[in-house]
């Protein structure tokens, strides 16, 4: 797989995990505040997923989703870790620790492949903006 369709897929399942996460969280919560930020990043999360599965497809790639293993890994630790604490701050919390990976991952991604074609860096750098703005936002749950 080139550099192209490798950051394409990351940038794909990297809004695929924000979409499934936040689904989950937003049946969990019980704060309005967080609920209504959370349906607005999850729009973003999907607006995302949906420009990298347009860009997949007409450079001729496949999208490759989140494994099956890594989808239960996530629902067992959403499960546990809502289980013990239900509370925004906990909630938020979470979410700060998975957009900073995120951030970290899309920075990388960048360095590593800084021949890709510029729409391809283009949309990796507005999911880092994203997550770089969603923990800006959810400290005030904190």
């Amino acid at each position: 797989m080139n550099g192209n369709a490798e950051m394409l897929n990351f940038i794909y399942q990297n809004a695929e995990m924000g979409i499934e996460t936040i689904n989950k969280l937003i049946e969990v919560t019980e704060d309005e505040d967080l609920k209504k930020h959370l349906q607005a990043q999850y729009e973003g999360y999907s607006e995302i997923n949906r420009e990298a599965r347009s860009m997949l497809n007409k450079h001729g790639y496949d999208e490759k989703g989140i494994g099956t293993l890594e989808r239960i890994r996530t629902y067992l630790m959403l499960n546990i870790q809502t289980m013990m604490d239900k509370t925004s701050s906990h909630i938020a919390e979470m979410l700060i620790v998975g957009s900073n990976m995120g951030v970290i991952n899309a920075v990388k991604n960048i360095k590593k492949y800084q021949d890709a074609e510029k729409d391809i860096v283009g949309l990796m750098e507005r999911l880092l903006r994203f997550e770089e703005d969603n923990i800006q936002q959810l400290k005030k749950f904190l």
